[in-house]
């Protein structure tokens, strides 16, 4: 074998920009091989017979046998080892630790079948050896990150609780009387003569239940919009949160007639609003 022929060094192994080169000097060896099988297989053929009348006279030369390439065990210690390495850079990657000097190894072992045994069997032992150097750091991380997102849920469902025992508040009679008077004085200056007039309206409509149901005509909520669905241009939980009815129905008010005493004189007057 020439000094072009040598393989590359295999300690330190191949980091990720170097694979690349690697194939492709693999791949060129290959074809030096090939060519030089086909040359000299020719030339044989041209000089067999002097070849064969000196060779006679000659003390034959033992001839290199061929490479033995990973089989059997070490082939099976190649590929579970691949596994092992596949397996661990997807957890390094999920928990974003650095795992690079392992992607050498997994891509110098994706070939362990044409790999000399006892190149493949260095390479085997050095690529689990990296393992068990990174092991405890992805191990470490996942724990780490497993605490962060247990936080982060345990926030969540003390956020979503919360909210969901203020909207329970905000629904029942006096929440929605409550959530109605800040609205009517800070969007739209009315005061508690506004307000008297209001709650007797929506006493009338729906008893402030956010959840009635006119049975005749299909109209909905608080303010009895009709259709409910009307008041989903606000949001759209108008069907369970009453401040979303509220904030509708004092928008409709205030655009149809005014003020809620207004309002309520016309519902006095003909029975609707």
């Amino acid at each position: 074998m020439t000094h072009d022929d040598a393989p590359l060094p295999l300690t330190p192994y191949p980091r990720p920009s170097h694979i690349i080169r690697l194939r492709q000097e693999r791949e060129r060896r290959r074809r030096r091989i090939s060519i030089g099988v086909a040359v000299a297989t020719a030339a044989l053929a041209v000089v067999s017979g002097t070849a064969a009348a000196s060779l006679g006279s000659a003390t034959p030369r033992e001839s290199a046998g061929p490479v033995q390439l990973a089989s059997g065990d070490i082939a099976k210690q190649a590929a579970k080892t691949l596994d092992s390495a596949t397996d661990l850079l997807t957890r390094a990657e999920k928990t974003r630790v650095d795992a690079s000097s392992l992607t050498g190894y997994v891509e110098y072992l994706e070939d362990y079948e044409g790999l000399p045994a006892s190149v493949a069997s260095n390479v085997t032992a050095d690529a689990n050896a990296e393992i068990d150097r990174l092991e405890p750091n992805v191990t470490k991380a996942e724990k780490k990150q497993e605490r962060r997102e247990r936080k982060e849920r345990e926030e969540r469902e003390a956020r979503e609780a919360e909210e969901a025992a203020a909207l329970a508040e905000a629904n029942t009679v006096e929440g929605a009387k409550a959530t109605a008077s800040e609205l009517m004085s800070s969007t739209y200056g009315w005061g508690a003569d506004q307000f008297g007039c209001l709650d007797a309206l929506w006493t009338k409509e729906s008893g402030w239940n956010y959840q009635a149901t006119n049975p005749s005509s299909g109209a909905y909520g608080i303010p009895q919009s009709l259709p409910g669905s009307k008041m989903g241009t606000v949001a759209g939980d108008w069907a369970t949160n009453a401040t979303t009815q509220i904030t509708w129905g004092l928008d409709y008010i205030s655009r149809a007639y005014g003020t809620p005493c207004a309002a309520w004189g016309h519902s006095q007057a003909v029975n609707w609003y």
